[in-house]
């Protein structure tokens, strides 16, 4: 057999393959004995020569069998010879085909071309301190008091740190009304500043009863793009103002918290839930820090089609928060003022970049001989079951696909903590 090689980029290949009789006759004898219990007159099933069981066989199944399997089989070869990690299914033409004496095909597929690591023992990235400070307790704690605080209604203007409940829609210069600017029975507290700016300010003063009609101007960095710097009338129905008289930080506050005998108690395990957090939060910093380190100095080319993939998995991902949020496709595009096109455009970087470190992670871990072991896995596997009672999604845990992906996740992780091990000397 004969491979020529044609790269049409670092990562797309075309592998010309010529293969003559004595390549193809053991795969036609191969695949003659699928057609083993094929009724031959005079003898029993299964034992009739293979010569006389393809005289008795219809010529174009063993045709299209064949054909099937010595594709498969001599691009597997080629693959081979060739020392490529093929990712994608090949793009086969057939060029000529003598039957069972000569075949030529063009395979082209895109292949994974090599790594270049850096010295990534040598790159160093601390790990920031996670320090919890006496304003970060009082902040849980203030947190705590407001969603305790007893909501009075009151029958008089409203101030900062009142409660209003309303109904408001937000419409365009046109008068339409803009996706995702409406609610109904809304909750919002005067001076949080959860909405954008202006919009609290305009409330200040409203009853119980009033209809409110204001122009906001959105933040020039406001998250959907169309309603950057935008100017929104929005028209508020004020249902309610309550007054929030919030408990006092004391050894009852705590007890009504959770299972704490006293105030000390309660800002301990404050403490140590946010110890965790910032411990955690640092820990992914610090992975995070290092792999863009890394990612610089490696030199690889990232196959396309990875690249597309992943950012078809980012807009998946993102169509389900939508729609948890009860929100449209169509609306979320309408409310970024762009097409389909353009918004998967947006995903494209960040897609390169998860493509880029899932390909050097795995470099990594073939360097160092990291390996997720089936004890590992099944480890894994029964603390996932452990925290899923619902028994679908236990049996989801079964499924080949899940488990390997579980695999590979595992393996991430064992390829993290190794580096951050070197970067941590």
């Amino acid at each position: 057999m004969r491979v020529t090689r044609e790269d049409k980029s670092p990562t797309k290949i075309v592998l010309k393959v010529a293969a003559e009789a004595s390549d193809l006759e053991p795969i036609h004898k191969h695949v003659l004995r699928h057609f083993k219990d094929v009724k031959v007159p005079g003898f029993r099933a299964g034992k009739a020569p293979t010569s006389l069981v393809e005289q008795n066989i219809s010529q174009q199944a063993l045709l299209d069998e064949f054909m099937e399997h010595a594709l498969n089989e001599l691009y597997r070869r080629a693959i081979d010879q060739e020392a490529v990690r093929p990712i994608s299914t090949p793009n086969v033409q057939l060029k000529k085909f003598v039957p069972y004496t000569q075949m030529e095909f063009e395979a082209e597929t895109e292949i994974l071309s090599p790594v270049k690591l850096p010295n990534y023992k040598a790159i160093k990235v601390a790990k920031k301190k996670a320090e919890v400070t006496a304003k970060d307790i009082d902040d849980v704690i203030k947190s705590l008091q407001n969603r305790m605080a007893e909501r009075v209604a009151v029958d008089r203007a409203a101030k900062d740190g009142d409660e209003l409940t309303i109904d408001f829609t937000g419409s365009d210069k046109a008068g339409k009304p803009i996706s995702g600017g409406s609610g109904n029975d809304y909750t919002l507290v005067l001076g949080s500043k959860t909405f954008i700016p202006g919009f609290e300010e305009n409330l200040l003063g409203a009853k119980a009863g009033d209809t409110k009609e204001f122009e906001v101007t959105f933040p020039k960095d406001y998250g959907a793009v169309a309603l950057q710097n935008q100017k929104v009338t929005f028209k508020v129905d004020v249902k309610k103002v309550a007054e929030l008289k919030e408990p006092a930080v004391n050894d009852e506050l705590a007890t009504k918290a959770g299972p704490f005998a006293n105030l000390k108690e309660l800002k301990a395990d404050i403490k140590k839930q946010l110890s965790t957090e910032k411990e955690n939060q640092a820990r992914i910093d610090q992975q995070n820090e290092l792999m863009r380190k890394i990612a610089e100095k490696t030199q690889i080319d990232v196959p396309e089609s990875l690249v597309q993939d992943e950012t078809l998995q980012l807009e998946e991902q993102e169509k389900q928060n939508l729609a948890y949020r009860g929100q449209t496709w169509q609306e979320h595009l309408d409310a970024e003022g762009v097409n389909e096109a353009e918004h998967r455009q947006r995903h494209y970087p960040e897609a390169l970049e998860r493509v880029k470190i899932g390909l050097i992670l795995s470099e990594i871990a073939d360097k160092e001989g990291l390996v997720v072991t089936p004890e590992e896995l099944e480890i894994r596997l029964q603390i996932l079951k452990g925290q899923y009672q619902d028994p679908q999604m236990q049996s989801e845990l079964d499924k080949p696909d899940n488990q390997q992906e579980i695999k590979a996740r595992i393996l991430t992780e064992k390829t993290l903590q190794k580096i951050v091990l070197y970067a941590s000397k």
